[in-house]
């Protein structure tokens, strides 16, 4: 969690020891004392509630809500997307991305959700605005499958290790699926996942057009050296002049995900370039 350089495995640990912390300690407390004041305080403090008034004095809760899940097969299933969709992302956009893209489009569905039920009458009206409240980590796991089908729409993987699908089908298939749900029985949840999503496709968008909206989230994390930048290979020196179509592909690279995201070799092969 703590020393693979992504935070993509520290969000995952994050997830299952809440999940876990939670859940031991409401078993042991129903087996002992046939109470479930765990569950109750868990729901009533970590949760996001629609209701401003309540949101005003559980101020924290659009932070909590997006690391709690409301059983085994909900946060299995979010990890699974996290992890699979994640590496992709990662692969694209470098280790530094991630926690801003979780957290913000964690972020993005808790305003979304709060919006929509404070504003259309279904929901304000009907007194589900008094009593709804929303937990999982699915709007900002889908901030991440949105993001990564947008960096990469035509990228395929194995679903299930059994049918090829494309990215971009992926994230289309789960946006649509929220906004057909959003009147239904989740519709909390529904309406938070189309906020994330909404989020990770804008985000990426603004990144390829040269604005990071999350660069300040990557720079708290950034480890600080004292190091010059230099070619300082000394476990296979080259002085070979690299292919154009190596530089080029490295100059796309810089242009979409920045420098810092190039590999050691990269670097390499960049400054080797330059000396041509």
């Amino acid at each position: 969690m703590f020393y693979s350089g992504s935070k993509l495995y520290l969000l995952i640990g994050i997830n299952v020891f809440v999940f876990l912390a939670i859940s031991v300690l409401s078993i042991f407390e129903q087996l002992v004392f046939r109470t479930t004041i765990v569950d109750t305080f868990s729901k009533e403090y970590l949760s996001l509630p629609a209701y401003l008034p309540k949101l005003a004095v559980r101020f924290w809760t659009p932070l909590t809500y997006m690391f709690m899940h409301a059983g085994v097969f909900h946060v299995l299933f979010n990890m699974l997307w996290l992890y699979s969709i994640g590496q992709i992302f990662e692969d694209y956009l470098g280790t530094k991305r991630t926690l801003g893209v979780y957290l913000l489009g964690g972020l993005s569905g808790a305003v979304l959700f709060l919006a929509i039920y404070n504003i259309f009458p279904l929901f304000n009206q009907s007194g589900a605005l008094l009593v709804t409240s929303v937990v999982g980590a699915s709007a900002a796991v889908m901030a991440v499958i949105a993001g990564a089908a947008t960096i990469a729409p035509d990228h395929t993987i194995m679903l299930f290790g059994v049918v090829s699908i494309r990215l971009k089908w992926i994230a289309l298939f789960y946006v649509a699926m929220g906004f057909l749900g959003i009147t239904g029985a989740n519709a909390g949840g529904e309406i938070a996942h189309l906020g994330g999503a909404l989020f990770g496709f804008t985000y990426v968008r603004q990144l390829q057009n040269g604005r990071d909206m999350i660069a300040f989230i990557a720079n708290i994390f950034k480890r600080k050296t004292k190091l010059k930048v230099a070619s300082t290979n000394r476990d296979k020196p080259s002085s070979g002049t690299p292919r154009q179509e190596e530089v080029d592909h490295i100059l796309d690279k810089i242009s979409t995900t920045g420098y810092d995201n190039l590999s050691k070799q990269e670097k390499e092969t960049l400054f080797r370039a330059s000396k041509k």
